[in-house]
This record gives C-alpha cells, sequence and structure tokens, in this order.
C-alpha cells in the first residue's frame, strides 16, 4: 500500500507545536523544523506548509479549537504531543509503518549521499543554482560567493568547487572533453538531469527556498 496521503487530524498537534516555535508565525517551508517533521511524517514541506498556513487563518472550526487549546500552553500542547508520539510509535523506526510500504519521494533530497555523507542532494541544488550565476573561471575556492556557500552549507570550500567542476562536464555548452574522476559523478549527473535544463529563475527561486534549510 502506497502512502501517498498520510495526513491525519492527529498531525496538527505536531504542526501547531512547530507554528508556535519562536519567532511564533507561518515557518519558511523549507526551514529545518518544517522539513524535520516532513521527513517524519512522510509528508512533503509543501502540503504541511498550506496547512500551516490553515493555522494562520484558523481556517476550520477544529484548527480553532486547537488553538484555543494549546496556543497559550506550549507545555500542554508539548505533552500531548509527546503523547501522541509515543503511541503512534514515531521514532521508533518500525512500529508505526510496520507492514506499509512507504514510498519515498522528496526524503531522498534531505538525506547524505552515500558517495559522501557531507553532501545531500538538495546541496547539489544550491551548488548548482551558484554554477549557473558564475563562470568557469570564477568556479575557484577564492571566489566570494563559493566562500559565502560554503559557509551557508557548512562544508569545506573545496568541495564546493569539486561538484562546480563536475557540473562544467555536464554542461553542453562548455562541451569539455578532459576527463574527470569523482564518487560525485553520478549524484552530480542526477541533479543535472532534473534541474540542468530548467528555467534558472525557477531554479534560483527554489534555491532560494532550501537556503532556510541551512539557517
Amino acid at each position: 500500500m502506497a502512502r501517498n496521503s498520510n495526513w491525519q487530524d492527529d498531525y496538527w498537534l505536531l504542526l501547531m507545536q512547530a507554528y508556535l516555535k519562536k519567532p511564533v508565525g507561518v515557518k519558511p517551508m523549507y526551514s529545518r523544523v518544517m522539513v524535520d517533521l516532513a521527513l517524519e511524517l512522510h509528508i512533503a514541506p509543501q502540503a504541511l506548509f498550506a496547512r500551516q498556513c490553515e493555522i494562520a487563518n484558523l481556517e476550520t472550526p477544529r484548527i480553532e479549537r486547537i488553538w484555543e487549546q494549546y496556543a497559550q500552553s506550549p507545555r500542554r500542547l508539548a505533552r500531548a504531543v509527546r503523547l501522541l508520539r509515543e503511541m503512534k510509535g514515531f521514532g521508533s523506526g518500525g512500529d508505526f509503518y510496520e507492514g506499509v510500504d512507504v514510498q519515498e519521494t522528496f526524503e531522498r533530497d534531505f538525506r547524505p549521499l552515500a558517495e559522501d555523507d557531507r553532501l545531500l542532494p538538495i546541496m547539489l541544488v544550491l551548488i548548482l543554482d551558484l554554477y549557473f550565476r558564475l563562470t568557469p573561471i570564477t568556479m575557484v575556492s577564492e571566489t566570494p560567493e563559493v566562500q559565502q556557500l560554503a559557509r551557508l552549507m557548512r562544508i569545506p570550500v573545496d568541495l564546493v568547487v569539486d561538484v562546480l567542476y563536475i557540473y562544467q562536464h555536464y554542461d553542453p555548452y562548455l562541451n569539455r572533453r578532459d576527463i574527470v574522476l569523482s564518487q560525485l559523478l553520478v549524484p552530480c549527473r542526477q541533479i543535472w538531469q532534473r534541474y540542468g535544463n530548467s528555467d534558472t529563475e525557477q531554479l534560483a527561486s527554489y534555491a532560494s527556498q532550501l537556503e532556510e534549510y541551512f539557517k
């Protein structure tokens, strides 16, 4: 059984807790708290973000009741969330999803690469966005934009340069013929195939949202 629609009404408590984290309000779609909850529930960040906006607007009587019950009592909400997680088996690695085929989609983008656990696929997306804003001669460790991205993602600047160099070999406009040997060739090619031929403005918008994960 595929889990294409995992939402349950109990999850409002989990989402409410995220909403009430300081600063109180709608959290960016790809903020760490939203992505962590998305991974826990196997519900895409976009879907959780939409429901978070429902909380902000108190769109249903049920949301209004939960708000009245917990908005001014974070400790009470924390107890309810803890009980929910215990009952549902969250974090047990198997109880909650035992016998269920979990069809992962977005989750893989937020898990370390087997080839290099310092990198997540979304980090390769951010580096690809930077790639389209640089020229080959500026894809070096001395370039401020390269240094800034490395600091944001908390990885060595040379690792960012390595990925930029690999992307050059997938860029049909450069037509590079020299041989590059790297364990990151396959994951970089996969990201290039997904985003390398898309609209650069759309990629830039997506990358800007992904940056929230590292802040």
